[in-house]
């Protein structure tokens, strides 16, 4: 039977539930556990693709082309456990199901009530991961305790326990050890208050883990064991990371948390070894030089909407030795104040994708400085769009070439949708979502650095390339090296002619990782590498 953990946050939103049980989940890959990760999230939407950046980060999107909580990034970055559309429930896609079933008559006209049928529902998306071939699986609690909209979720967790043992469950409560500048210590009480209204709930915690500025005391460790009915050895310090999220679990490992899981719920494990973690930890530590890359964007003022763009650039800097300094940029500071003073310096610049028409004009704009200023250029979904309206206009001559999202009745729509989305009016799940094969051209930019002629990357647009005009973007030098099997989708472009410039209709994000950079990423970060070196020599002219 698989053993289960349920992940609780406490005092304040915000904690790093889904880092602290990614870290869980690597340790325990790391001692030979076969582990699942899911994550339960309170809100009523059914999935967070209607969602704005702004209020919810980036919706990261998996193989099955499920839209999901940006904390399955840190899952897929930490460990290798395969995520799919059950690894992250709403209370609206709970509720959805429930009245669904409701609605066919699979109650045989029971009255449909919070308890049973809601927190029956939460438990089989639990059970659902459990299979034969898991060890452990990590559940995380979105919210904070004491939110009324998470009650049904805690209630849940605290009968699947009675369902399956509490053997072969632990309960994990992360909270937070605030310091008080003014008294000049650290306080407790909330975290006593946190523990309390879990087990109001009937949930008792077996493992504490505290965010905390300042290390903890022996005697504060004493006191939350005390107060809180845990073990002192249960109760783990958890210090703000300010270099790396990739230290968290090198942290715990100090603390011996990963001991505790394995004694509490009697796993079978092998000894930790971490060394390959170390090391990755070591090059980000140590870097051999340092480079610029300007992402501009339109939702950069979320710290979270490009979540996974920043993480594979520390990726590709890693397996470069190079440390990656992101020079964030607004799309919209570049039309105000212009290239050369928003980009003057750059090794790369990087345009992630976004949707409306906001920010556009100064995307554009600073796709063609790097276009005739031979800088490294990576465009990522309306990062490639913006790339083909600039070429339009810029090269081509075309002046009026826009997108139709932008523009319907444009003259030049080198950027319109996709055909199978003329027919949708709903706008949640609709859009081209999850994994699809690309076919990578011979010689190619693209094909060189994924060293493959076949790969697959995952989607989330509604628009593409326009067809119509493919020859004579050939005939001015754009190349499309990537395309769907068919040769009907362009999902890849290229200017041969250009030290490094590359645009992909996917997100390419989505597949990186802190010890596995993703090829396109590295590429990239490689050739602002050489630029960053050229533009220190005193052959400057020849690059």
């Amino acid at each position: 039977m698989a053993k289960h953990i349920f992940v609780t946050g406490g005092v304040v939103s915000s904690l790093g539930k889904g880092l602290t049980s990614a870290s869980i989940g690597m340790l325990l890959e790391h001692r030979g556990l076969r582990v699942r990760l899911q994550k339960f999230d309170p809100y009523i939407n059914v999935d967070p693709g209607t969602m704005s950046p702004y209020q919810h980060g980036e919706v990261y999107v998996l193989d099955d082309g499920a839209e999901t909580d940006l904390d399955l990034g840190h899952y897929e970055r930490f460990t290798n456990a395969p995520l799919s559309r059950d690894c992250n429930f709403t209370t609206g896609k709970i509720y959805l199901s429930v009245i669904e079933k409701e609605r066919r008559g699979d109650y045989l006209g029971r009255t449909v009530q919070v308890i049973p049928h809601v927190t029956d529902e939460i438990k089989k998306a639990v059970s659902c991961l459990a299979g034969a071939d898991v060890d452990v699986v990590i559940t995380e609690i979105g919210g904070t305790v004491g939110d009324i909209e998470g009650l049904p979720f805690l209630e849940a967790i605290r009968q699947y326990a009675l369902d399956v043992g509490k053997t072969n469950c632990l309960y994990i409560h992360l909270t937070l050890i605030p310091y008080l500048k003014a008294a000049g210590e650290a306080k407790t009480k909330p975290t006593q208050h946190s523990v309390g209204q879990l087990r109001q709930i009937g949930i008792q915690p077996d493992i504490l883990i505290c965010r905390t500025e300042r290390g903890m005391t022996k005697e504060m460790a004493e006191k939350i064991a005390l107060f809180c009915n845990v073990e002192t050895r249960a109760v783990i310090e958890e210090r703000d990371k300010e270099f790396s999220i990739y230290e968290v679990p090198v942290s715990l490992v100090e603390n011996k948390l990963d001991e505790l899981i394995v004694e509490k719920l009697g796993l079978k494990a092998q000894p930790l070894n971490i060394a390959d973690w170390h090391s990755m930890i070591h090059r980000l530590r140590n870097p051999a030089s340092e480079i610029t890359i300007a992402v501009v964007g339109k939702y950069i003022r979320h710290n979270d909407a490009y979540k996974s763009i920043y993480e594979s650039l520390d990726h590709a800097g890693i397996a470069a030795n190079t440390r990656v300094i992101i020079r964030k940029i607004e799309g919209e500071d570049i039309e105000s104040e212009g290239t050369e003073r928003q980009l003057d310096g750059v090794d790369g610049v990087l345009v992630p994708g976004g949707f409306g028409y906001r920010g556009i004009p100064g995307k554009i704009a600073a796709i063609r400085y790097a276009r005739e200023n031979a800088i490294p250029f990576f465009g990522i979904c309306l990062g490639l769009q913006c790339a083909v309206i600039e070429f339009a206009n810029n090269v081509l001559g075309l002046e009026d070439a826009n997108t139709t999202e932008i523009d319907k009745n444009c003259r030049h729509p080198v950027v319109c949708l996709l055909n199978e989305q003329y027919s949708i009016t709903d706008k949640g799940g609709t859009m081209r979502l999850g994994s699809y094969p690309c076919q990578l051209a011979n010689g190619s930019l693209s094909q060189k650095m994924y060293g493959a002629e076949l790969v697959h990357e995952r989607h989330r647009h509604r628009y593409e390339f326009n067809n119509q005009f493919r020859q004579e973007f050939e005939k001015k030098g754009m190349r499309f090296s990537g395309t769907s099997p068919d040769g009907n989708l362009v999902e890849i472009v290229e200017i041969p002619s250009h030290p490094w410039f590359l645009a992909v209709q996917c997100h390419p994000e989505f597949k990186s990782k802190p010890t596995k950079a993703h090829p396109l990423f590295l590429g990239f970060i490689e050739a602002g590498k050489a630029r960053h070196e050229k533009n220190r020599s005193p052959n400057l002219r020849n690059w």
